[in-house]
């Protein structure tokens, strides 16, 4: 046994020097779609499931493998966060790698949210690339026929609205239907140290959140697949056949610092941490710093009070955002590049945006809006002059009942 860890742990390390070269050099260009802004090392010591080749190795050997990836999906080489995409990982490993399977954002994480992301081919390694965010969300029965086997790596945040558990539902159970299993690669959730914000009515199902979980879940992708097939959320409550990889040195109190960013518009931890709060910026007519360098780092409209909101910026279009909302037009709004937020969403930040309208017929984009929050009710407390802890107040009952129904499907304490 011994000697097949060091063989493998020679094999990865002569691999991943291969793909990486010298080494990734870190923030290349402002708009570098791969690092974090904010990149720092992550000394806990953690091992993420896609570094423990010697334990899903066998589960691929001699099958043909579909991959569900992003550009997060790496194998990291050395504790300065060098790296290797999996896919080249895998390939130099002689597994079988039939297919990509890309979600929101694409393969290599440049698409804008929502947008349209076409089939076609990865340039380097020549493999199909199948969207599941353009014709289909689900794979259909044809292009899972040629397949042995899934892996799903993808880094999630945490947050309902973020569609990777949607695509991470959609993946299994279309796999559960061709009797296919599933490989997860286990990833931290950076917000995984908390549970918050309004569980979502079966009624306001959408891709946007397909369960009804709160708005923060507190759980890993595994923990949250195991949820998946225990709750029988797939349709007719089948249950995918799932092997996690679990991750090493890690707990729900760990802090976990994302070396590459997840999408576009999270460029770093600070936008990590205020993701739950601003994305609900995502429904209304506020634009919540795409079309910047802040993303989820401020917010802002032309349609705020001036004199109240004194912080101003532009939005342009750039990466991640081709069209961001009030292109080219002077907002209004607050900075919070420094802003405190720990353990919690908050509500205050769209509540004084609400409040500092001079039009607030312009302020909710209802349908988009219901969508984000999971329920009508919110828009309507916000409306109605509801304070935060008036409101935060109302979704107890639904965190209660949510984190009895967590606690069987979690991996870490």
């Amino acid at each position: 046994m011994l000697l097949k860890v060091l063989k493998n742990t020679v094999l990865l390390f002569v691999l991943v020097l291969i793909a990486c070269g010298s080494g990734v050099e870190k923030n290349k260009t402002q708009n570098d779609e791969i690092q974090n802004d904010n990149l720092k090392l992550n000394d806990t010591g953690i091992i993420v499931g896609a570094n423990q080749t010697e334990n899903y190795l066998p589960l691929l050997n001699g099958k043909s493998v579909g991959i569900v990836a992003n550009q997060t999906s790496v194998i990291f080489k050395d504790e300065n966060n060098n790296y290797a995409h999996i896919v080249d990982s895998l390939l130099a490993l002689k597994v079988d790698i039939k297919k990509v399977f890309a979600p929101e954002h694409g393969f290599r994480g440049k698409a804008d949210a929502g947008e349209h992301v076409d089939d076609g081919f990865d340039t380097k390694t020549n493999l199909p690339i199948v969207s599941l965010h353009g014709k289909n969300r689900k794979p259909t029965s044809e292009q899972l026929k040629d397949l042995d086997a899934v892996v799903f790596d993808i880094q999630d945040v945490g947050v309902r609205f973020y569609t990777y558990i949607s695509t991470l539902h959609n993946v299994m159970e279309a796999c559960a239907e061709a009797n296919i299993p599933v490989i997860i690669l286990d990833r931290p959730n950076p917000n995984g140290h908390y549970i918050d914000g309004p569980t979502l009515e079966i009624e306001n199902k959408s891709f946007l959140g397909m369960h009804p979980i709160p708005l923060v879940h507190g759980m890993t992708i595994g923990e949250y697949a195991q949820m998946i097939n225990g709750e029988h959320w797939l349709k007719n409550g089948i249950q995918c056949n799932i092997s996690i990889i679990p991750i090493k040195n890690y707990s729900h109190s760990t802090s976990y610092s994302l070396p590459i960013r997840p999408s576009p518009n999270l460029p770093n931890d600070q936008s990590i941490k205020l993701y739950p709060s601003l994305g609900l910026f995502e429904g209304t007519n506020i634009n919540a710093g795409r079309g910047t360098e802040f993303q989820f780092q401020r917010y802002g409209a032309p349609f705020l009070n001036s004199e109240t909101m004194s912080f101003t910026y532009t939005p342009i279009a750039n990466f991640g955002a081709k069209y961001p909302k009030h292109q080219n037009k002077l907002c209004y709004g607050e900075d919070l590049r420094n802003a405190e937020i720990n353990g919690q969403m908050t509500l205050k930040w769209v509540i004084k945006a609400y409040e500092n309208s001079t039009d607030k017929s312009k302020f909710f984009n209802t349908d988009n809006f219901t969508k984000h929050a999971g329920t009508s009710k919110l828009q309507k407390q916000i409306e109605n002059g509801d304070t935060e802890a008036q409101i935060k107040a109302s979704w107890q009952e639904g965190l209660a009942s949510f984190k009895k129904v967590r606690e069987k499907y979690l991996l870490y304490d």
